[in-house]
């Protein structure tokens, strides 16, 4: 039998769209099953608890169970590498967080590059940190805290929660930009007791793990750590003001495997997005100490790129190593 010009024309196109349509397909039948939600965090701390929010957000409105699966050790590389080898099919997400850019160029001997091996799906926040000081340091101001610590040389000690911590990293990024020279004590433990008790002197930490000691004058805050002031400590201000260009922050967002279909990505970014912008969502998150924060994945794709590119250049500095 011949097919006429037309007809062969007709068919030959409706060929052509066939992958496109099977994608289109795929992506609106997404979720079939159960998705896992992996964060290489214990359970019950805010990066947790934030991802379990999102995904309870993400069963309601999608229609199948998100399960969050915690998988912690290794600095959050065990859950990373967990996801990297994962198929991408959609139903292995990684909760990512400013830890993963700081990796990047504190490990040497990783087994996958994070920019290269996780596709960017969609922002969840950013957590503003402070520094902050025990009261009986003489300084009051980042400027003055800048020119005591000229005029003490080696002599003020930098609390962390251990080597290449985002406390730490952020600490260092300070001491890069300001030229000053403070010792990094870091802890396994709780570093509050040696803070409170002002054997260490400065601590660059998150605002919901001090906010309560700021309040009850049990430490000064200087100046939080983002480009602009925060909601959470009025009158404080941004350290951008006294060191320009400077800014640091911890943030969340959500991950997976490579070659993830656009399709797939989209529909994610969409639902986490209206998350975010969620009234009583808001609440929550700025009560967990997050700034709920927008993107769509190439955007949240380039901020990942700048943030490892700005923290391999703070490792390098300060010549951070890792066991």
């Amino acid at each position: 039998m011949k097919l006429s010009r037309r007809r062969f024309l007709h068919l030959a196109a409706c060929i052509a769209t066939l992958p496109a349509a099977s994608r289109i397909a795929r992506a609106q039948a997404y979720p079939s099953r159960p998705v896992r939600l992996i964060v290489g965090l214990p359970p019950g701390n805010a990066p947790d608890i934030v991802a379990r929010l999102v995904g309870q957000w993400l069963s309601e409105r999608l229609g199948q169970s998100f399960v969050i699966d915690n998988r912690p050790g290794a600095s959050t590389n065990i859950a990373t590498e967990d996801v990297v080898r994962a198929p991408p099919d959609g139903y292995t997400l990684l909760l990512i967080t400013a830890g993963n850019a700081i990796n990047a160029s504190l490990y040497q001997n990783l087994n996958f590059n994070f920019i290269q091996d996780i596709a960017p799906v969609a922002s969840i926040g950013r957590t503003p940190f402070v520094m902050v000081v025990n009261p009986s340091f003489p300084a009051k101001t980042v400027p003055e805290f800048i020119a005591y610590a000229k005029a003490n040389p080696g002599k003020i000690n930098m609390a962390s929660p251990g080597i290449g911590a985002a406390n730490h990293v952020f600490g260092e990024l300070f001491k890069m930009m300001s030229g000053v020279d403070l010792v990094h004590v870091p802890y396994r433990g709780s570093l509050m007791p040696d803070l409170l008790a002002g054997q260490v002197q400065v601590y660059f930490g998150a605002i919901p793990g001090v906010l309560a000691a700021i309040q009850t004058g049990k430490l000064r805050a200087l100046a939080v750590t983002t480009a602009t002031p925060v909601d959470a400590l009025p009158g404080i201000p941004a350290m951008g003001e006294f060191v320009p260009g400077y800014e640091a922050s911890g943030w969340l967002g959500i991950g997976a495997p490579k070659s993830l279909s656009a399709e797939v990505i989209e529909k994610l970014n969409k639902e986490i997005n209206a998350f975010g912008a969620d009234p009583d969502m808001k609440a929550r998150l700025v009560a967990l100490g997050v700034e709920p924060d927008v993107d769509q994945p190439d955007e949240f794709r380039k901020f990942i790129a700048d943030e490892t590119e700005k923290w391999a250049k703070v490792v390098k500095f300060a010549g951070i190593k890792v066991d």
